[in-house]
């Protein structure tokens, strides 16, 4: 094969942590249908935070690179000259949970119209099994009119991004690797070996390889249902939950597993794709579905117990000030996606409580597009009926919340972190 050469295919979380890195030994093209994505990425600026403008000036080139370096378009004639291609675009579900396959389906088209004999296509989406030769492959055969195996080939190496985490980076994290035939597998697993310091582990089949991964956030789900239904139980006993897991921690195999809203866009999600093919097969898979609905109705849960809390505090309800902190699924991190505090907010709202929502890290653009709602990114100068520490951002933990409140008002930490006395915690 002719010299290496790498098509990414969507510049998100994803997509740009893997070009960037790619990029310090390869010549990258990264390939995004969003114009002003691109456009900033070309001036250094992500606005994921995943990459340091230091980082992404560093490797950004001007003009398609020969050697080394990265080059974000999103003119897909640029894409012919590649022989690589992986792609990373997300994999949702829709209103009733089910799988949405539909940007794999679209950026299988798009890496179609470029394809030609001898180049291998690589996913990095989360998927059930069999989803890469079943429903990606046959795109690209009809959209490249080659055949697959013959003309051109593929191969799957799961993403393991942990947005906002800045020490298990992309080259940190040891990566699960397959191709569609055995000769394929090790290109592929060679390629990745090439820039992953952690190291790389070649799966024996491309199925076993979307297995493995679309477990690793179903185990993590069920694990995080498990501590949620903890917490409800201790709650009802009055005994703080996060007392309990310290004590229960001090056992070298005790998992150290945390109560809280399960969002984003993992496992948030992933566990519904497992589940849609093991129904597929006539396997009803009670344990990662049960797991779903407690994770899912957490903000629910706190909500109420945010209410229960103001009532026992002489607190009206209707036409209260209700703080909320922090509206993106995780602390540290802009990712508003697929994030479980809405639930929360919905809740409260609907209590015809007034909510004002503060979140330094969240962009106000994003808030309003995905959720309808105003975002401050900047502490308010008012007092509160109630605040609720949502997610755990580092600002907030600075923060005199108690001087927020308002005589009678009360302080909910979802997250369990602060160290002052709450009324109440998850």
């Amino acid at each position: 094969m002719s010299k290496i050469k790498i098509g990414i295919i969507g510049l998100g979380y994803v997509g740009l942590p893997l070009a960037r890195l790619f990029a310090t030994k390869y010549p990258v093209i990264g390939f995004d249908i969003n114009p002003k994505r691109v456009s900033e990425l070309q001036s250094g600026i992500d606005s994921t935070l995943e990459v340091s403008e230091e980082e992404l000036k560093k490797v950004t080139t001007n003009e398609p690179p020969n050697e080394i370096g990265l080059f974000c378009t999103d003119n897909l004639e640029i894409l012919e000259s590649c022989n690589y291609y992986i792609v990373t675009v997300p994999t949702p579900v829709d209103r009733t949970n089910r799988p949405d396959l539909t940007p794999l389906y679209k950026s299988s088209e798009t890496v179609g119209k470029v394809l030609k004999k001898g180049d291998i296509v690589i996913y990095e989406s989360t998927v059930y099994p069999g989803v890469t030769e079943d429903e990606c492959i046959p795109v690209l055969e009809k959209t490249s009119g080659l055949i697959f195996n013959k003309d051109f080939y593929a191969g799957y190496s799961p993403e393991r991004i942990n947005p906002g985490d800045k020490k298990h980076t992309v080259d940190k994290i040891l990566k699960v690797t397959a191709g569609s035939t055995p000769e394929v597998g090790k290109k592929v697993d060679d390629l990745y070996a090439s820039v992953i310091s952690a190291g790389t582990h070649l799966a024996p089949s491309i199925k076993v390889a979307e297995a493995s991964k679309v477990i690793e956030n179903s185990q993590r789900d069920i694990n995080i249902a498990f501590v949620n239904e903890l917490a409800k139980i201790f709650n009802l006993m009055d005994i703080d939950t996060n007392d309990v897991l310290e004590a229960a921690g001090t056992k070298w195999n005790f998992l150290p597993f945390k109560p809280g809203l399960v969002g984003g866009h993992c496992i948030g999600v992933d566990p519904y794709y497992l589940a849609q093919k093991a129904q597929e097969f006539g396997y009803h898979p009670g344990i990662i579905l049960e797991g779903r609905r407690m994770n899912d109705g957490m903000g629910r849960y706190i909500s109420s117990e945010v209410v229960k809390l103001m009532l026992r505090h002489d607190l009206k309800i209707k036409n209260s000030k209700i703080l909320i902190l922090g509206i993106t699924f995780k602390e540290n991190c802009p990712d508003v996606r697929n994030t479980k505090v809405i639930d929360v907010i919905n809740n409260l709202k609907s209590y015809g409580a007034d909510i004002t929502l503060y979140d330094p890290w969240a962009e106000p653009k994003e808030v309003m597009k995905e959720y309808g709602l105003h975002t401050l990114t900047a502490a308010p100068n008012d007092s509160y009926d109630c605040i609720v520490l949502a997610v755990a951002h580092n600002e907030f933990l600075k923060m005199n919340l108690r001087s927020m409140l308002s005589p009678n008002g009360v302080l909910y930490d979802v997250k369990g972190v602060l160290k002052e006395k709450v009324d109440g915690r998850l």
